[in-house]
């Protein structure tokens, strides 16, 4: 299965952690934005993208198990974006990093299978069948209900789907009561009920939940509820969150979550320097990040489990 994949990494690396490419203009470095060459100003911005993702995945690639490109980021700069994110999604797999991609997609019937196809999916073209951005996750929007999830799980990747999320304002829908039950918990048991096909080597199913460290209490509710659900936690770092509030999504072997940080990592160059060293500072950034995740746990990732 598909989660198992990315559990084994995270067991082999002895890290829960997620490395959100989320490259702002802010967040590239100057020399970056100097140096790229291009056409017009969009051609520039994405290939000083690039340059840029490919420098932070070749940085850590051997401490993270996965990283978790933001499509807005590469969708604001037009068609020159969009390569910009299909040549990070191939680098990253190359470098053997599990690609989660965060687009937050649902719609219903045909539209949902496009979605689907072209994200973890293939597309059939004169004849053939192929691969198109091909991630091995993706973030999913639950709100159009289970016909919104199916296309999505027909392809046999492991989803992610919004259920109590990390910002602010979630609560305005997600904490508002159903026949007494909040919108958040409806989601999940609906989860829970559609990840029954099966599950994989450690217990969780490809059906995952994205639960903020932002809200620790209902993150540990959730873990509770959802003994086979994967989570990916957003939160941690510049939205306020840390290795303590995180730590509510793991079970009892250190397993279960993988926890994200795209700031905090990408844009450590900032509290360093002019950023000609953002590769090395996004690797001391997510180092440092993997031992509060490591200490908070307490004792080995996967401890009693076979990678």
């Amino acid at each position: 299965m598909s989660v198992d994949i990315l559990i084994e990494r995270i067991i082999r690396l002895q890290n829960p952690s997620v490395m959100g490419l989320d490259p702002a203009p802010q967040l590239i470095p100057p020399h970056l934005l100097e140096q790229a060459q291009g056409q017009n100003p969009f051609e520039r911005a994405a290939n000083a993208v690039t340059l840029f993702n490919r420098g932070l995945i070749d940085a850590v690639c051997d401490i993270l198990p996965a990283v978790k490109p933001q499509l807005a980021c590469y969708e604001q700069l037009r068609h020159e974006g969009m390569r910009a994110y299909y040549d990070t999604v191939r680098h990253a797999t190359q470098r053997g990093l599990f690609v989660i991609a965060d687009a937050k997609r649902g719609d219903i019937g045909s539209t949902c299978d496009y979605y689907a196809a072209a994200h973890l999916g293939e597309v059939e073209l004169y004849g053939e069948r192929l691969p198109v951005f091909d991630a091995d996750a993706l973030t999913v929007n639950p709100y159009l209900g289970s016909d919104g999830l199916a296309p999505f799980m027909k392809t046999g990747k492991l989803l992610f789907v919004l259920t109590k999320t990390s910002n602010p304002s979630s609560g305005e829908f997600q904490d508002r009561l159903l026949e007494g039950t909040p919108l958040y918990r409806a989601v999940a048991e609906r989860l829970a009920a559609l990840g029954r096909e099966g599950v994989g080597r450690f217990g969780y199913d490809n059906l995952g939940a994205v639960v903020g460290a932002t809200y620790p209490e209902q993150l540990a509710e959730l873990r509770r509820a959802l003994p086979h659900t994967f989570f990916l936690v957003p939160g941690y770092g510049a939205q306020g969150g840390g290795g303590a509030e995180a730590a509510a999504a793991f079970d009892g072997r250190g397993l279960g979550a993988i926890v994200n940080s795209s700031r905090g990592i990408i844009g450590a160059w900032k509290k360093t320097g002019d950023g000609r060293h953002f590769a090395e500072a996004a690797r001391e950034a997510a180092l440092a990040m993997r031992e509060e995740l490591r200490a908070c746990i307490g004792h080995p990732i996967g401890e009693g489990v076979r990678a």
